[in-house]
């Protein structure tokens, strides 16, 4: 889900796209996740999105820990067994905090598996969940398929630096 988040932001020929510039694309977001909506909810989406895009630049964890400093988990024993309780300061908070909870987690176990795509013009994120972890692209149908074919028309062009 943390990785989902901050790929809402993508390349489409060139232009920047946010799937959260429309409400139908933030309530199509949080419907994929199952996760409510709320009053003062999208702000909190694009403040922890934008918290998760510092951290995974290379641009220090401060953002996102003021986004995880509004709320945690509280392990507790249900009527069905061990469970947790989420408590937020605000329940506007919950869907971005449970996003960037989730790329913590993500980070804790496979940190060398969270990669950028490998095409520059790319700006998406994704898990390399390959088996020998050797995944460059966020899609093999887009970037990758644009990658095999640059590089293949560099080598028709100038077949004998191929």
């Amino acid at each position: 889900m943390g990785l989902d988040l901050v790929d809402t932001v993508w390349m489409d020929h060139g232009t920047l796209v946010d799937q959260f510039d429309t409400p139908e694309g933030v309530r199509a977001w949080l419907d994929d996740h199952g996760l409510p909506g709320g009053d003062g909810m999208i702000g909190h989406l694009v403040e922890a999105r934008a918290a998760m895009r510092a951290m995974l630049e290379g641009r220090g964890p401060g953002a996102l820990n003021a986004v995880l400093a509004h709320g945690s988990r509280r392990p507790l024993i249900g009527e069905a067994g061990p469970d947790e309780l989420l408590v937020l300061d605000d329940p506007s908070w919950e869907a971005a905090w449970l996003a960037a909870a989730d790329l913590v987690r993500v980070l804790a176990e496979r940190p060398d598996r969270v990669r950028h795509c490998g095409n520059p013009r790319c700006v998406l994120w994704f898990l390399d969940v390959s088996k020998n972890g050797s995944r460059r692209w966020c899609s093999m149908e887009v970037c990758g398929n644009r990658a095999k074919v640059n590089r293949f028309n560099r080598k028709s062009a100038h077949p004998s630096t191929g």
